[in-house]
């Protein structure tokens, strides 16, 4: 049956790649029904291009969707009233006639007096990376051809709810690329309905199926109106069921329509299937699952002959699984979660990051992730990589235990014996001697001047071929085995200094304060810098106006003819000389730099011009300092007065001395990476400006959707694939709507882990402690640095801080975050400031409100809500 705008869901035209022509739910239907010993109710697709059509008659349609895609997103009330009117405009425009009668010539062969489900099928619907599932209107049980063209309109009408226009600017959709086709299948009556996920929706496994399964319609259990039975199947057996009572059900009405019911109360506890047609269905879920190659989420009826299958789409909210080359159990780690940037990555980003770590890492959702598989299954290395990660994030730890302590998912392996030094001994301890840290800060500005200055002249294929080179210099520098040696030394002292000092003296991580204002650390200098640029702003009245009107990233050579905005510029110039490579993000290269970007710093300056006098860099890092005094002197004193009391404060002043030596340059080595990121993107950009020029890329960001050796090819080659690289683009609009887990496993299987602490009051958020002191103010949720609007005594709370954030850790007083470790950026500058601090607590931005009083317990890790 195929008429210009009517086509049979079983029209061999009609597959999984016809979403332009029947949307996305007519598109999986056709493809549905393609598939062996798949059932699914016969039906036609009323087609986009009679959507189209029809919407040429609707009166000022395209003036009213200008003024819908100009509508600010948080103005609810005007989305509300402007998209009902469009949608009772398109109600009210009559079906064309030519139209209305391909509807009732294809009802006629199906039977005219049968009833029908009238369903939205959008064009951007029931996606790989968007489902908006839910966003249209489904009819059930519309009898007669007049009704049916009526519903028809009607599924029209709903492309413009609120829920969906809201849906379509969330996902960077335009309303005008969005077309829709509508459904009508015949009506199935079941005695069972419900959906199937053929993977577990809830945490990503794909080896378990989960059913939802209830009397009568499924719409009942999809408005809320009942509970479901919910059965979960691994490997063809039902493996946990849990049977609800169910009060209500919604049937089909003979004469249209449908009602509410009560079931019969000897029924309501009965379960809505057996297991043996749980497990059926699974079957058939799992051979649908392999036609469209990912897992899905689909609709299902059972009537007397059978189930049915009235929908199936992607479950778009699964965390995407590493690629691997062989069928084992893997368990993978997020990098992000160590790096403090769990934000998705674009592929440019993710393959350099690849080129130059220093261990394997795979990709997927726009994220890195680690294979700790075979660590894990050796003894020997398993309890150091525990021990290693357990420092860092005790939630990873304790996932990783979670998973080992099934026993059949990771095979144990004998110890693989000496590492790759064959058995040498350990490298002899590295003196407490600065000129150690100043020697290899000395080599990395060396190798990272040459890098600048050999860069200049490469151009083409010939700067990838130099670029190649250049990452085995990175790697070099970084596994320069003095350099983790001089890592080790500072977090080993810290660590030694909380044990101890906690066992002679009972005092909790004593090392955070003793750290306060240690030297050379380049991350907290950056913050303390912009203390400085604020001292030369804040006596022109004239340049604060200014600043405070910036929008775009062109304010420098405008500022420099304020009086004093020579100097202002020249402030802001030399500070982005030392620091304009870091950003938001900066483990992704394709994130813009402050160099490329300095309007972000204008915010914080501002804040610094507000709430700050002159001179307050100088004597934060003093008054930090005289802490750290005070209290080293406060400890060796209590120290000598226990038994054997000399010795134990010659040790300790011995790695007191070393902390404050070498804890600072745990920051360098982030900040070589970062400025060699930099000198490496500039030539990419300048690259990809080239193939702009030739008409090889639209523009140059197309260039981040392109890995490094993709980018490569289209440089020598001249020819880029358009397609793939939007492909990209949407995916990585879709890995932003993810949450990485911390530990995820090849089964798809995201752990998060657990801190199982029974030391924390009642309805206290628990976290890491990782700066001492306990601070109460104002919760200031913060959830992008450009949005901080912060004021003396605020606390901070975000998702996560890269060094990029130090500069707002100059005016809170307290941080709270939902991941990182002790030794991670933002616990590093916490210490430095002396801020008490509390990180790894887990959904913390969604729990806290933005205003709220909290209190933040920074010594024993947990955060009270206050009002």
């Amino acid at each position: 049956m195929s008429e210009p705008y009517v086509v049979g869901l079983r029209d061999r035209e009609i597959d999984e790649t016809s979403v332009a022509l029947v949307g996305g739910k007519g598109a999986h239907l056709g493809g549905l029904s393609r598939i062996e010993g798949i059932h699914v109710p016969d039906g036609f697709c009323v087609t986009t291009d009679a959507f189209r059509r029809t919407m040429a008659y609707v009166p000022s349609l395209g003036e009213r969707l200008d003024r819908l895609s100009r509508l600010d997103l948080d103005d609810q009330e005007a989305i509300r009233t402007l998209s009902a009117e469009i949608r009772r405009i398109i109600e009210g425009t009559p079906v064309p006639d030519d139209l209305a009668a391909a509807v009732n010539r294809a009802l006629a062969r199906l039977g005219e007096q049968e009833a029908y489900a009238v369903r939205s099928s959008a064009s951007a619907e029931d996606l790989p990376t968007a489902s908006f599932a839910g966003q249209q209107d489904t009819y059930l049980n519309v009898v007669g051809p007049t009704e049916i063209l009526r519903h028809i309109s009607r599924c029209w009408a709903s492309l413009f709810t609120e829920r969906a226009v809201t849906y379509r600017r969330r996902n960077g959709i335009d309303h005008r690329a969005v077309h829709m086709a509508v459904v009508v299948q015949r009506m199935v009556f079941p005695r069972a309905a419900g959906i199937l996920f053929t993977a577990d929706p809830v945490t990503g496994d794909r080896t378990a199926a989960t059913v939802d399964a209830g009397f009568g319609l499924g719409e009942a259990m999809v408005s809320g109106l009942v509970n479901p039975d919910v059965y979960k199947v691994r490997h063809g057996e039902v493996v946990a069921r849990t049977i609800a009572a169910k009060h209500r059900a919604l049937h089909a009405v003979a004469t249209g329509g449908t009602r509410e019911v009560a079931v019969d109360a000897r029924q309501q506890e009965q379960p809505a299937l057996t297991d043996e047609q749980v497990v059926e269905l699974v079957r058939l879920g799992r051979r649908i699952e392999a036609h469209f190659g990912r897992p899905q989420d689909i609709e299902w009826c059972l009537a007397d002959d059978g189930f049915r299958i009235v929908q199936s789409r992607p479950i778009t909210t699964l965390f995407p699984i590493p690629e691997a080359d062989d069928q084992e159990n893997h368990v993978y780690v997020s990098v992000g979660h160590q790096q403090m940037m769990t934000d998705p990555m674009k592929p440019l980003g993710l393959s350099m990051w690849q080129l130059t770590a220093m261990v394997p890492m795979h990709a997927a959702g726009g994220r890195l992730f680690v294979d700790v598989t075979r660590r894990l299954a050796s003894p020997a290395s398993r309890d150091a990589l525990l021990d290693a990660v357990g420092r860092g994030d005790p939630l990873i730890r304790d996932a990783l235990e979670t998973i080992l302590d099934r026993a059949d998912f990771i095979p144990s392996l004998p110890d693989e014996g000496p590492g790759p030094t064959g058995g040498a001994p350990a490298p002899a301890p590295v003196a407490t001697d600065p000129a150690i840290v100043t020697g290899l800060i000395e080599r990395s500005r060396t190798s990272v001047a040459a890098l600048e200055r050999d860069i200049r002249t490469k151009t083409g294929p010939a700067l990838f071929e130099f670029l190649l080179e250049a990452f085995d210099e990175h790697k070099r520098v970084l596994g320069d085995p003095l350099n983790m040696r001089v890592i080790m030394a500072g977090m080993d002292a810290t660590w030694w200094l909380n044990d101890k000092l906690r066992e002679w003296l009972g005092e909790k991580n004593a090392a955070d304060t003793l750290t306060l204002s240690a030297p050379g650390n380049v991350t907290s200098e950056m913050g303390l810098a912009l203390l400085d640029v604020a001292d030369v702003v804040r006596p022109h009245p004239e340049v604060v106006a200014f600043l405070q009107g910036v929008g775009d990233d062109g304010f420098l050579d405008e500022l420099a003819k304020l009086p004093g905005g020579s100097e202002a510029r020249d402030a802001i110039e030399a500070y982005l000389d030392r620091y304009g490579m870091r950003c938001v993000g900066e483990i992704d290269i394709t994130r813009p730099r402050w160099r490329e970007h300095p309007s972000a710093l204008v915010p914080v300056i501002l804040d610094n011009v507000r709430n700050f006098g002159p001179g307050a860099a100088r004597r934060r890092f003093e008054q930090g300092r005289q802490a750290a005094l005070k209290k080293e002197e406060d400890v060796l004193a209590r120290l000598r007065a226990l038994p054997d009391g000399e010795r134990k404060a010659a040790e300790t002043k011995a790695m007191i001395d070393r902390v404050r030596t070498f804890i600072g340059y745990r920051e360098y080595p982030k900040y070589d990476i970062v400025s060699r990121s930099f000198v490496y993107k500039q030539a990419l950009l300048a690259e990809a400006g080239r193939l702009v020029r030739d008409g090889v890329l639209a523009e140059k960001e197309d260039a981040f959707y392109l890995t490094f050796q993709e980018l490569h090819d289209v440089v020598r080659s001249g020819q880029a694939d358009a397609r793939l690289i939007q492909e990209r683009k949407e995916a990585f609009r879709s890995y932003q709507a993810l949450t990485p887990p911390r530990v995820l496993t090849s089964d798809g299987e995201g752990v998060s882990g657990a801190y199982r602490r029974a030391d924390v009051p009642a309805g206290a958020l628990v976290g890491l402690p990782v700066s001492v002191g306990t601070i109460e103010g104002r919760a200031r949720v913060v959830l992008d640095m450009a949005d901080a609007d912060l004021e003396a005594g605020d606390i901070l709370v975000t998702a996560f801080t890269d060094p990029s954030w130090s500069p707002l850790f100059v005016a809170i007083k307290g941080l709270v975050t939902e991941v990182g470790g002790p030794m991670t950026h933002g616990a590093v500058i916490a210490r430095e400031y002396g801020l008490p601090a509390v990180v790894g607590v887990e959904r913390a931005t969604r729990l806290i409100r933005d205003g709220q009083r909290i209190r933040v317990h920074g010594t024993d890790g947990y955060v009270e809500l206050l009002s």
